[in-house]
């Protein structure tokens, strides 16, 4: 037995080849995404013994491999989720800043402008061509409203649209990670493309939602979604649906199936896309709606209240400009009953107090060991509603209305009292109809102490209210408080005295409050109309500047200007968290590519090595069969 010098060439020609062609390859893919280079790992043929001495018998190419760190690539996925949520809450958070800074703005003007109009109202309480342009300015702020409300429906609409089709491409991935598992699975050869792809396929994934990858001893890899949504096991892959949303129709949900079982999913446990897109729709659009709401429930009641205080340019008192704030169509939305009540009982909602509104929303709540409970999704503050007669009565400026039947223990509601900014809508036709003339009230002079009252409202359809003449009221501070009523001669109505509770009086067609201390004071209410008085306009048009709203906190302006700053401030938010994201994902990109990235000056170097390794080799043989065709000569 002998070395055998041409054995060895062919092994060394074609270790040498395959070098070249993994070389070669991996040039060619230094542009294709997701692809990670490959090494082909040479190693030595067993020797042979000659006499005393072990001689090598050539080279092979042992093995092929892709170069792939697993914790690499699980912080680039970790980075994708991370920097996808933050552009897509970047992007979507700058939209609504978008509106609320051009669409948005008119909001202010047209209250403004309406402040305005009623000012000048005050100035010609007469002029029917002013009031005309009151009115006009009464219509372009609720269609301003409106058209701001049309606007976030839109967002809504479009958030949940392109959560679909997030879903939609998320059930795509999960089919072919599911195949490429099989393939994987019954081949066990680890093919480097198949598994590039299938890599690829969990990046883009990882855009959508926080991705783990369990590996499978059979080479597979299972899938979790948010960490609690098991998505592809193995070759079974699981389908990610959308169902209506509950207890609101217009708010979807999502969820996960596989075969008859569904699995509804937590939003914010996902991350990713999908997570930041429920996250700007429930956390950022629906309170941005609600405060909108709460600013046309402000603007109606406000100003229909002080309609009710004044006369009309016919003598009448003031009716509403606005649609009444508990009209259906403004009421639309406040209550949303769960799928999952056995009840029949139906809720509705009445706002009492329009400026006791937070913009915030409640979830009510009925066991049999609790009772009725609601709880401020904002604050999470609890508070235990005694039913009376049918209604249950909250301390948040609303009521609750229960109708329709039993309720069931277990029930539970969304309460909304601020939905239905849509449904603002001027009322008033006719421009006398705008009551800028207003009661005079005189205090007694032998009054004694600090007692004072302020008008609330005026109903002429109650006996004892006659517009034209005066009434007195005649009080008793002391306990227990009483009040008479008199005419303007002086005679008694009814048969006092009346006893009232709190510090409110509603007798007569007038609705009162009392402030301060004293004993045996009187006031005259003068209900004479006069053309040219204008005292209740100019009281109107102080309303501009009076913290009206939230417990005596904001006025009517700051309401829509705290919802477009916290945007903005979100937005700002948003922009940071994106550069912050983007760097820690281009430092993970950067670690997966100095690992699994084709380096073309490294291959260049090894392509030129490799080719002279091929050169060596094939010299070796033309040196062997140089040998062998000398030996055949010397023997002939």
């Amino acid at each position: 037995m002998s070395i055998d010098l041409l054995n060895i060439a062919r092994t060394g020609v074609q270790a040498s080849q395959a070098q070249l062609g993994v070389t070669s390859n991996n040039i060619a893919n230094a542009n294709t995404e997701g692809y990670n280079r490959q090494v082909a790992t040479q190693s030595s043929l067993e020797s042979q013994r000659l006499g005393n001495n072990f001689y090598g018998t050539g080279t092979y190419v042992s093995d092929v491999k892709r170069v792939y760190n697993e914790f690499a690539a699980r912080e680039l996925r970790i980075g994708q989720t991370s920097m996808s949520a933050a552009e897509t809450s970047y992007s979507k958070l700058s939209e609504l800043d978008q509106i609320y800074s051009q669409i948005g703005k008119m909001v202010p003007e047209n209250l403004n402008n309406f402040f305005a109009s009623i000012n000048s109202v005050a100035d010609l309480p007469t002029d029917l061509g002013i009031r005309t342009n009151s009115l006009s300015s009464a219509q372009q702020l609720a269609a301003g409203l409106n058209q701001m409300q049309s606007q976030l429906d839109g967002q809504v609409k479009q958030t949940n649209s392109q959560i679909e089709s997030i879903t939609t491409r998320i059930n795509e991935i999960s089919k072919e990670l599911g195949n490429i598992n099989l393939e994987l699975m019954k081949s066990q050869d680890q093919d480097s493309q198949v598994l590039d792809k299938q890599d690829a396929l969990i990046l883009e994934l990882s855009q959508y939602a926080q991705v783990n990858v369990i590996p499978l001893d059979t080479g597979a890899k299972s899938i979790m979604l948010g960490g609690s949504v098991m998505l592809v096991s193995g070759e079974v892959s699981m389908s990610m649906g959308i169902s209506t949303g509950d207890p609101y129709p217009n708010e979807p949900r999502i969820n996960a199936s596989i075969g008859d079982k569904t699995l509804n999913i937590d939003p914010s446990k996902l991350g990713g896309q999908l997570g930041a897109l429920f996250s700007f729709r429930d956390d950022t659009l629906l309170p941005a709606s609600t405060e909108l709401g709460q600013l046309a429930l402000g603007i109606a009641d406000t100003f229909n209240e002080m309609q009710s205080k004044g006369f009309d340019l016919n003598g009448d008192v003031g009716s509403d400009i606005f649609r009444d704030i508990n009209d259906p169509l403004m009421a639309s939305g406040r209550v949303g009953s769960h799928s999952t009540n056995s009840g029949t009982a139906a809720m509705s909602v009445n706002i009492d107090d329009v400026g006791a509104l937070s913009g915030s929303t409640y979830q009510l709540s009925f066991t049999t060991a609790n009772g009725y409970q609601l709880t401020d999704n904002q604050t999470g503050k609890v508070s235990n509603l005694t039913l009376s007669g049918t209604q249950l009565t909250s301390s948040a400026g609303f009521s609750i209305n229960v109708a329709g039947g039993p309720i069931a223990d277990g029930d539970k509601f969304e309460i909304r009292p601020t939905a239905g900014a849509a449904g603002l809508k001027v009322v008033m036709t006719d421009p006398k109809g705008i009551a800028a003339a207003g009661p005079t009230l005189t205090s007694a002079s032998t009054n004694l102490g600090n007692t004072s009252v302020s008008l609330n409202s005026m109903d002429s359809t109650v006996a004892g209210f006659q517009v034209g003449s005066t009434i007195t009221f005649k009080l008793d501070t002391t306990t227990p408080t009483t009040y008479q009523a008199f005419n303007a001669a002086g005679t008694e109505i009814g048969t006092g005295p009346y006893s009232y509770s709190g510090n409110n009086i509603n007798a007569f067609g007038m609705d009162f409050d009392i402030t301060g201390s004293g004993t045996s004071n009187s006031f005259t209410f003068d209900l004479a109309f006069a053309e040219g008085n204008n005292n209740n306009a100019v009281e109107m048009a102080k309303l501009s500047d009076v913290k009206l709203m939230n417990n005596g906190t904001g006025t009517l302006t700051s309401v829509f200007e705290n919802t477009k700053l916290d945007i903005g401030s979100q937005t700002k938010s948003a922009e940071v968290r994106v550069g912050s994201a983007t760097a820690i994902y281009q430092q993970a990109s950067t670690r997966v590519q100095s690992e699994s990235g084709v380096n073309l000056d490294e291959e260049a170097a090894n392509l030129l090595r490799f080719q002279q390794s091929y050169q060596a080799a094939a010299r070796i043989m033309t040196t062997a069969q140089t040998i062998f065709d000398t030996l055949l000569s010397s023997v002939r």
